[in-house]
């Protein structure tokens, strides 16, 4: 996941936004929905093909979504049930996103099946690392952090270029990407666990 390797470089950053959002009173799990509703919104405004405004959508999301979990540490209330709650609304997160941008007739609806379902392998391997006691696992080539900057930037460069690249526009190619390297990192999860589970046995 290339943009976890840069969390100790922003840790401060985050912490002094925690500080600040304690300060102002907000609660983590509000901090959780309201990245669900940028992503309701996102996705509704791909269909309509508002691109800019599904744009900000896509930050505000990533940004909430960052910041609830830091701002519950910053607190000392993070448990189990808000960990429970941000994984949920991240996975209905990504079928908003996706689905609204082949819905919106950026790409092919099979190409948009291939790239929702390795979206959700990807992070259902990343959590069942933990049910299997190996450790909650986020490796491999594309985490939800690196897919939702790749959207965005998608997002901005068919804005300013919404003609079609040979067949499909950018964001389609963009879609067509977030599918084959979903799968691939579902597959390099899939075999660092199976390669863990085999190391616990012979411990």
């Amino acid at each position: 996941m290339t943009l976890d390797s840069f969390r100790p470089y922003v840790r401060e950053m985050i912490d002094s936004i925690a500080s600040l959002l304690e300060k102002l009173g907000v609660d983590p799990n509000s901090l959780s929905v309201a990245s669900f509703v940028f992503a309701v919104l996102a996705g509704v405004f791909f269909y309509f093909r508002f691109l800019l405004l599904a744009g900000l959508m896509i930050f505000l999301n990533a940004s909430s979504d960052a910041m609830d979990g830091a701002l519950a540490r910053h607190i000392g209330t993070a448990d189990l049930r808000g960990d429970f709650l941000d994984h949920v609304i991240d996975r209905y997160a990504d079928i908003f996103i996706i689905c609204g941008i082949f819905f919106g007739g950026y790409a092919p609806w099979q190409i948009g099946v291939a790239a929702i379902t390795g979206v959700l392998l990807t992070s259902y391997l990343g959590t069942q690392a933990q049910a299997v006691h190996v450790g909650r696992y986020y490796g491999g080539i594309l985490g939800r952090a690196d897919r939702l900057v790749v959207i965005l930037v998608a997002t901005i460069a068919n804005f300013a270029y919404p003609l079609e690249v040979y067949w499909l526009p950018i964001l389609g190619w963009m879609l067509l990407a977030i599918a084959i390297t979903s799968h691939f990192t579902a597959i390099q999860r899939f075999v660092y666990i199976w390669q863990e589970l085999s190391n616990l046995g012979k411990s």
